[in-house]
C-alpha cells in the first residue's frame, strides 16, 4: 500500500489556481500573508459573535485515489453555520479573512480564497448528504474592523464538478512524486561510499547518522581534509533512503562550498544515485533584466508569469536534469518566459535537496515561506555548511534598524498624498525627535521600544492603503524600500525579548538612529531549526564549541564530535613568533619593519608561494611597503572591493612558475581567508599577523557588556572567540591535502599566553617558538626534510 499524500486545501488552490502577472509593487500581497497569520484574534471575535449553533473551526478531511495513489486533502473551516432565511435551510462555509487592504476598493472575493472556501464546502456537503453549500467570505481590515461579505451558494453538482478537475490536475504531480520518491529510496539503499575511509572520516559519518535518526543535533569540529562534505552527505543520504528524511537542505555562506557540495552529488550519482538538487541563486544573479524590478511594466517576463509557471516547474522537474543549476534554470526560464528566480523557488518545493545560502532558511524576509510559514514541525535535514559564519550572519538577519530622518524625507516625499499618510510619518518623526533629545551622550540603551511601534503600526497600515494604487514611478523605489524598512523593523520588534539590546546612536554624518541589535540570535535561528527533525553544523573552525552552541541554539547538551585530522602532523611547522605583536600600543615603524623582516626570512629559507594574513588594511599596506623594498620576492595586495574577475586574477598568480618568492598580501576574515584552495606547491605557508581581534565598536562593546552582565567572558566573546576563528581559517589554507607541506607562522606574542594556547586545535598541539634571529634555522631544519 503506498503512503498517502497530504496536502492542506490552502496549499492546493494556492498552488494549481496561480494566474496572471507577476508584479511585486503591490506590497500589499505579502503584508495580506503577514495577516492572516496575525489575524487569529479578529477570527476569534467573529466567531464568538455568531451565536451558540455557529461551529468554529472545523476540520474536514477527503480522502482520494488519484492514480492509484491515496491523498489526504486537509483544512479548518473558519465557521459553519445553518441560514434560514430561505425557504429551506443552507448551510454555509464560512471562510475569514484579515487584510490591511482598502475593503472599499474590493469587488469581489479573492479567487483562491474563494476556492478554498469551495473546497470546504465540497467535502462537507459531500460527507454529509447535502444538494446545494453556501459559502461566505468575510474579509476584516485588521486595524479598523471593518467587514465586507461576498455570498454565494452553489449545488452539489456544480462543486462536484469543480472538485474533480482541481484534483485531476493535481494527480498528475502526485503521480511522479510517488513513483520517483520509490525509485529516490531504492537507489539511495544500494550508495556506497565512494572512496576509502580516511581516518575518522566513518567515525563521522557514523555520528551524522545516529545524530538523524535520534532527531538530534549536532556540531563537528573537522580539521581540512577529513572530507566534511561527503562525511556528512553521505550519511544524510542514507538516512533519506531509509525514510528518516523527506528533503535535505545543504546550508552555506559562499558561493565555492555550494560548487562543492554540487561535485560531491555529482559523484554520488555516478553510482546510479537519483535525486532530484536545485542550486538557489540570488535573484540579481538571475535576473534577466539590468535592474530586478518584478512588475509587468519592467520585466517582459512578469506578464503572464503565474499562467506558465506550473508549466515551466513540471517539465524541469519530470525531464530535465536531476542537477538543477543556475545555468539550468536560466535555459528552462528562457524557454518558458518566466522569471528564473521564482522558477527556482517553485522547483524547490519538490526537488530532494535544496544548496542554499543560510539566508533562506534563516532571514525572515527572505526565508522559503512555502516550507517554514507555518512553523509546523516537518522531516527535513539541515546540513549547515561553514557553521562558524552563522554566528555573525544571525546577528545580521536578526536586527533591525530605523533612521529618523528616513520620516523626514518620506514626509516631504508623499506630501499632500493621502492625510493619514502624513499624519504618521509625523507621529513617528515626533516620537524619534523625543528619542533624539534624550540620547545627549549620543548613545543610549533603551529598556523597551515603547509606543513608537504603535506608531510604527499606523503607519504602515496607512503605506498599505497608499500603495493599493500604483506609486509615481519617480518615487516608486524611495516609498517601496521605506515601507519594506517599516515591515522589517515590526518584524524584528514582535521579536524582542532579552536576546536584544534596543539603543539609539548617532551615524558619523550626524543621523539619529534606533537599533534593535540581537546579541544573541539562538532562539530566533532555533525557531527555524524546530521545523526539521535534526541539524548538523560543521566547520574546520568550531571551537570553543560551547561558544557555537551557545550562540547558534542556546543548548550545550546537542551533540558534538572532533574529528582527527588525516595528516601528518610532520608535514606542518607551527612556529609562534614571540618578539612581534599587532597591538595597538606597538603597532609603529619598528613593529612593521620586523614584521616585514619575518616576513623575507621565511620566504627567503624556502622559495614558493606564501600568504600574509594582517588585521586590517591599514597593516596590510603598512607591512606590504616594506616588503616591497626586498627585491628578491614579489608581492601583490588584496584590494578593498575586489570584483570576482579580480579575485580571480588574484589567485591565477599562484599558479605561475617563478624563481623568487610570491607572497599574497590579504585581510583576515576576507575573500581569500577562507574556501580557496592552493593546493601542493601553489601554497606553502601561510604568516598570520595578530590575534585576528574585531575592531572596538558599538556593537562590540554592546556584545561584551551583554555577556559580563551574564557572568561569562564579553571579552572572549565579543572579540577573542572571533578572532581566533579568523586566525584558524587563514591557517587553514596551508595543509590542504596529503602531498601538501608548509609552515604556519602566528606572529604575535599573545600565541604564547595560556589564554590563546587553550584555544589552539588538537592538531596544533605540536608547535614551536621562535624569534626573528632564530627564525630561519628552524626553517631550514624543517624544509631540509623535504
Amino acid at each position: 500500500m503506498r503512503t498517502t499524500q497530504r496536502i492542506s486545501v490552502r496549499d492546493l488552490v494556492e498552488f494549481l489556481l496561480r494566474s496572471g502577472d507577476l508584479d511585486r509593487r503591490q506590497s500589499s500581497g505579502r503584508r495580506d500573508a503577514q495577516a492572516m497569520q496575525a489575524g487569529s484574534r479578529i477570527h476569534r471575535k467573529l466567531q464568538k459573535q455568531m451565536g451558540s449553533d455557529y461551529q468554529a473551526e472545523v476540520t474536514l478531511k477527503y480522502q482520494i485515489l488519484l492514480e492509484d495513489i491515496p491523498v489526504s486533502v486537509e483544512g479548518r473551516a473558519d465557521g459553519i453555520w445553518t441560514d434560514k432565511r430561505g425557504e429551506e435551510p443552507l448551510i454555509v462555509i464560512d471562510e475569514i479573512k484579515g487584510t490591511y487592504r482598502d475593503l472599499s476598493r474590493m469587488e469581489a472575493p479573492v479567487e483562491v480564497h474563494l476556492a478554498q472556501a469551495k473546497c470546504y464546502a465540497y467535502i462537507y456537503g459531500q460527507q454529509r448528504g447535502q444538494m446545494r453549500m453556501g459559502v461566505r467570505m468575510i474579509y476584516a481590515d485588521l486595524e479598523t474592523e471593518e467587514l465586507r461579505y461576498f455570498e454565494e451558494t452553489y449545488t452539489m453538482e456544480e462543486l462536484s464538478g469543480w472538485f474533480r478537475d482541481l484534483m485531476a490536475e493535481y494527480g498528475k504531480w502526485v503521480s511522479f512524486e510517488s513513483l520517483w520518491q520509490e525509485r529516490r529510496a531504492e537507489s539511495l539503499k544500494k550508495l556506497i561510499f565512494p572512496f576509502d575511509y580516511r581516518e575518522g572520516q566513518k567515525d563521522l559519518a557514523v555520528s551524522v547518522y545516529r545524530t538523524i535518526a535520534r532527531k538530534k543535533r549536532l556540531f563537528i569540529q573537522a580539521p581540512t581534509g577529513v572530507g566534511k562534505t561527503l562525511s556528512v552527505l553521505f550519511p544524510a543520504l542514507k538516512a533519506m533512503g531509509e525514510g528518516l528524511a523527506s528533503r535535505i537542505f545543504y546550508l552555506t555562506a559562499r558561493t565555492i562550498t555550494r560548487t562543492v557540495a554540487v561535485d560531491a552529488l555529482d559523484l554520488l550519482r555516478q553510482q546510479g544515485m537519483e535525486l532530484k538538487t536545485v542550486v538557489l541563486t540570488a535573484k540579481e544573479k538571475l535576473c534577466v533584466c539590468e535592474k530586478p524590478e518584478c512588475d509587468p511594466d519592467h520585466c517582459p517576463r512578469a506578464k503572464g508569469h503565474f499562467d506558465r509557471i506550473n508549466q515551466a516547474v513540471y517539465e524541469l522537474w519530470t525531464t530535465g536534469p536531476d542537477a538543477c543549476t543556475r545555468e539550468v534554470i536560466l535555459e528552462s526560464a528562457e524557454r518558458y518566459k518566466v522569471c528564473p528566480f521564482e522558477l527556482s523557488l517553485d522547483l524547490a518545493v519538490w526537488v530532494d535537496t535544496l544548496i542554499c545560502d543560510y539566508n533562506y532558511v534563516f532571514d525572515p524576509n527572505v526565508s522559503l515561506k512555502r516550507f517554514f510559514a507555518d512553523g509546523v514541525r516537518e522531516d527535513y535535514l539541515f546540513l549547515i555548511d561553514e557553521a562558524h559564519n552563522l554566528v555573525e550572519r544571525g546577528r545580521e538577519m536578526y536586527s533591525v534598524s530605523l533612521e529618523k530622518e528616513a520620516f523626514l524625507q518620506m514626509k516631504r516625499l508623499l506630501r499632500g498624498k493621502r492625510e493619514g499618510l502624513t499624519k504618521a510619518l509625523d507621529g513617528c518623526n515626533r516620537y524619534l525627535l523625543t528619542l533624539k533629545r534624550e540620547c545627549e551622550s549620543g548613545f543610549q540603551i533603551l529598556p523597551q521600544v515603547g509606543g513608537f511601534e504603535l506608531q510604527l503600526q499606523r503607519l504602515s497600515a496607512e503605506l498599505d492603503k497608499y500603495l493599493e494604487q500604483p506609486v509615481p514611478e519617480e518615487i516608486r523605489e524611495q516609498v517601496m524600500e521605506f515601507y519594506f524598512s517599516v515591515w522589517n523593523f515590526l518584524g524584528i520588534c514582535d521579536r524582542l525579548d532579552d536576546n536584544y539590546v534596543i539603543y539609539t546612536d548617532f551615524s558619523e554624518e550626524g543621523h539619529f538612529w534606533l537599533h534593535l541589535f540581537c546579541v544573541r540570535p539562538a532562539e530566533n535561528l532555533c525557531q527555524c531549526l524546530d521545523c526539521g527533525t535534526a541539524t548538523i553544523f560543521f566547520s574546520a573552525t568550531l571551537l570553543p564549541v560551547n561558544y557555537y552552541k551557545d550562540l547558534l541554539t542556546g543548548n550545550l547538551e546537542d551533540y558534538a564530535v572532533y574529528a582527527k585530522s588525516p595528516f601528518d602532523p610532520a608535514n606542518r611547522l607551527l612556529l609562534v613568533g614571540t618578539d612581534v605583536s599587532s597591538r595597538y600600543s606597538r603597532r609603529g615603524a619598528p613593529e612593521y619593519e620586523r614584521m616585514a623582516r619575518y616576513i623575507h626570512e621565511t620566504v627567503t629559507v624556502k622559495t614558493g608561494n606564501y600568504l600574509v594574513f594582517a588585521p586590517s588594511y591599514q597593516v596590510m599596506e603598512q607591512v606590504a611597503d616594506r616588503c616591497v623594498a626586498y627585491e628578491d620576492m614579489e608581492c601583490i595586495r588584496q584590494e578593498s572591493g575586489m570584483a570576482e574577475e579580480e579575485r580571480e586574477a588574484f589567485l591565477k598568480e599562484f599558479e605561475k612558475e617563478r624563481n623568487h618568492s610570491l607572497v599574497g598580501f590579504c585581510v583576515m576574515g576576507g575573500i581569500f581567508s577562507e574556501g580557496i584552495d592552493l593546493t601542493e606547491d601553489r601554497l606553502i605557508g601561510a604568516l598570520i599577523i595578530g590575534t585576528g581581534l574585531p575592531q572596538v565598536c558599538r556593537e562590540r562593546e554592546i556584545v561584551k557588556e551583554y555577556f559580563d552582565k551574564k557572568g561569562m567572558d564579553g571579552f572572549a566573546y565579543a572579540y577573542q572567540y572571533p578572532g581566533m576563528n579568523k586566525v584558524l581559517q587563514a591557517a587553514g589554507r596551508v595543509i590542504r591535502t596529503e602531498a601538501d607541506r608548509g609552515m604556519i607562522l602566528l606572529m604575535d606574542d599573545r600565541f604564547a599566553t595560556i589564554s590563546y594556547q587553550r584555544l589552539f586545535p588538537r592538531e596544533w598541539e605540536q608547535h614551536a617558538y621562535c624569534q626573528v634571529d632564530s627564525l630561519a634555522g628552524q626553517l631550514q631544519e624543517f624544509w631540509l626534510k623535504y
